[in-house]
């Protein structure tokens, strides 16, 4: 185990953060080139008056263009995803692991566990990324399992008995 130190160890620390499971999704995005997608897990909810969602993208990305005051999407993935999780994460595949479908504020990845299509709110300085709160047009959800992210690994939701 770790203890505090003075002089703190950003790898040291990512490995602490990884210590919390989180959902992974992709964001898409569409410009005038066409629809774009990153896959983050940094993402939350934020309000449910107004409906609020927060994305957080590393400002070393290409998608921070993309998203500034733009549209987005929240594709929220199933276990059966890690495919298009990875080909949004930089390590495309020859034939695209996933499907797309139109929705109300943009392109969405089909079967997705859930949606969330929002508008630009608002974004903030968060450091090394910058922070975008996007307000809910449109959502939807089914049931199935999440695919997680944990200590740098994709993982499944186990039931507890």
């Amino acid at each position: 185990m770790m203890s505090i130190q003075e002089n703190l160890d950003l790898r040291e620390f990512r490995n602490c953060v990884g210590r919390f499971a989180t959902g992974v999704t992709v964001i898409t995005s569409k410009n005038e080139s066409g629809t774009h997608g990153f896959t983050a897990n940094s993402f939350t909810s934020v309000s449910l008056d107004p409906m609020l969602v927060l994305v957080s993208v590393d400002r070393k990305t290409k998608a921070l263009s993309v998203l500034e005051n733009n549209r987005f999407v929240v594709n929220v993935l199933t276990k059966d995803q890690q495919d298009t999780a990875m080909h949004f994460a930089g390590k495309p595949k020859d034939v695209p692991p996933f499907e797309w479908e139109d929705g109300k504020l943009g392109k969405r990845i089909k079967d997705c566990l859930a949606y969330i299509e929002c508008e630009p709110w608002a974004s903030y300085d968060g450091g090394d990324h910058v922070l975008f709160l996007g307000e809910v047009k449109n959502f939807h959800y089914k049931e199935g399992q999440p695919l997680l992210y944990y200590c740098g690994k994709f993982s499944e939701v186990a039931t507890v008995k």
